[in-house]
């Protein structure tokens, strides 16, 4: 399995270009980094679709602090943090998250 993001400014109305993101898995009770990225123009981070993904949990932490702050904003969340889990290894996954200073929303769902 691999995984997309996709992450919108509620703010502004458009995609978090440059918001850095870091995909990380439980191992052995802590968390490896599997793969760091930026978003791009449009919010998203495609060049982990290809990789492969076994079962397990996984996080992606959204770095909304340093987003928000280079467009002048202050945010509540310094860094938003969705934990999710893989069951089916055959699938790409699909996160979406809606983040403003003082909200975020997510949903995970699946491209194939």
């Amino acid at each position: 399995m691999g995984i997309t993001v996709q992450a919108q400014d509620a703010v502004h109305g458009r995609g978090t270009a440059g918001l850095g993101t870091r995909l990380e898995r439980a191992a052995d009770g802590r968390w490896v980094v599997d793969a760091t990225a930026r978003t791009d123009d449009d919010g998203c981070v495609n060049e982990w679709y290809d990789r492969r993904l076994g079962r397990g949990i996984y996080r992606i932490v959204f770095d909304s602090d340093r987003y928000f702050v280079a467009l002048g904003l202050r945010a509540a969340y310094p860094e938003i943090v969705l934990t999710f889990r893989i069951l089916d290894e055959d699938t790409v996954g699909n996160i979406a998250v809606v983040l403003s200073p003082y909200f975020y929303s997510a949903c995970f769902g699946s491209l194939s």
